[in-house]
């Protein structure tokens, strides 16, 4: 089948663990992938020779890891020639709420001017809350920000707001979009 690759950002971990989830589904489907942070990229690594590429990345003050933006304007070529797509996880898009969503897709739009790259296909999930991770004062910043009601049996708890059935779909979508892609190339 198709190679696929995946190029994330993360900040604390659960895009990476939405990444391998991805990943994982891909493979479930006979694709041959490779995942990588973008912080750990290989300079010889070259994306052209994939079929497909995908690009993740979390919200952190508002916007998704500088070197994910450096690495698509940087790309913008490959990506252009290849299947491709964006996937972007924030507490946004875990709060469950239109505010929520118009927030994350906003974040999204914000992206794509700034990196002047359109996606064939995007997908938004919730992220997660590593309060254990936190110290003190972090832990209160992101209670005020996130507008998070700890728990009162711990108030210490993570809180993870990934919808995995979500990120299996669109998993699924994204082998389907490529596989079919791919299809139409060999046919020309």
């Amino acid at each position: 089948m198709a190679g696929i690759i995946t190029i994330f950002g993360t900040g604390e971990g659960q895009t990476a663990k939405v990444s391998e989830q991805i990943d994982a589904e891909l493979r479930a489907r006979g694709h041959e992938t490779t995942t990588v942070n973008v912080k750990d990229i290989d300079p010889g690594l070259d994306i052209d020779d994939f079929d497909a590429v995908l690009v993740g990345a979390s919200i952190h003050m508002g916007r998704q890891q500088k070197a994910v933006r450096k690495f698509v304007k940087a790309n913008q070529a490959v990506l252009a020639r290849k299947p491709n797509g964006f996937f972007q996880v924030s507490g946004s898009s875990g709060e469950g709420t239109e505010e929520g969503a118009a927030e994350a897709a906003r974040y999204v739009d914000e992206f794509i001017e700034a990196t002047n790259w359109h996606p064939d296909r995007i997908g938004l999930f919730g992220g997660a809350l590593r309060f254990s991770e936190y110290g003190f004062l972090m832990r209160a910043l992101v209670k005020f920000v996130a507008r998070v009601e700890s728990s009162e049996e711990n108030p210490l708890a993570d809180v993870e707001y990934t919808d995995w059935e979500e990120v299996e779909a669109f998993a699924n979508e994204f082998a389907t979009f490529v596989e079919e892609r791919l299809g139409e190339m060999a046919e020309d």
